[in-house]
């Protein structure tokens, strides 16, 4: 199966019709080498500079929001106002540079365990992943 067939399934298993505009959102976020950290914002540049379709930020939001509740997409919220989407979804650890605002991977290996001292009744922990804050 070649990656236009991959994105046409995955966007129609999110519930989504198979555009040109989404489809190109999907090369945009799955084919290349190495996961990827973006923003909406960060996601709108990089399909501006890129694709020679017209892409609203409405279709941009939609997409990638669709993809978060079908968990092709992570989302790693650093504050209120500003989250950041990751394709790798495996339960992982990141650094967060303040200075340059750029998420980094960190891998399982690099955190040692952490211990959970409180439960919430009637809840279960489905996974325990750290944000690492720096600066330069």
């Amino acid at each position: 199966m070649n990656n236009k067939e991959n994105f046409v399934n995955k966007l129609r298993s999110s519930g989504l019709r198979p555009t040109k505009q989404r489809i190109e959102i999907c090369k945009a976020l799955y084919d290349r080498e190495k996961t990827f950290h973006f923003t909406i914002m960060d996601l709108a540049k990089i399909l501006k500079r890129k694709s020679r379709e017209k892409i609203s930020l409405a279709t941009i939001y939609n997409t990638v929001f669709a993809f978060k509740k079908k968990n092709y997409l992570k989302e790693i919220s650093i504050n209120k106002n500003k989250s950041y989407f990751d394709t790798n979804v495996s339960s992982h650890h990141h650094f967060f540079n303040e200075s340059s605002n750029e998420l980094i991977d960190l891998k399982k290996s690099d955190v040692g365990r952490v211990n959970i001292k409180r439960k919430i009744p009637g809840k279960k922990i489905k996974s325990v992943e750290v944000l690492v804050r720096i600066s330069d």
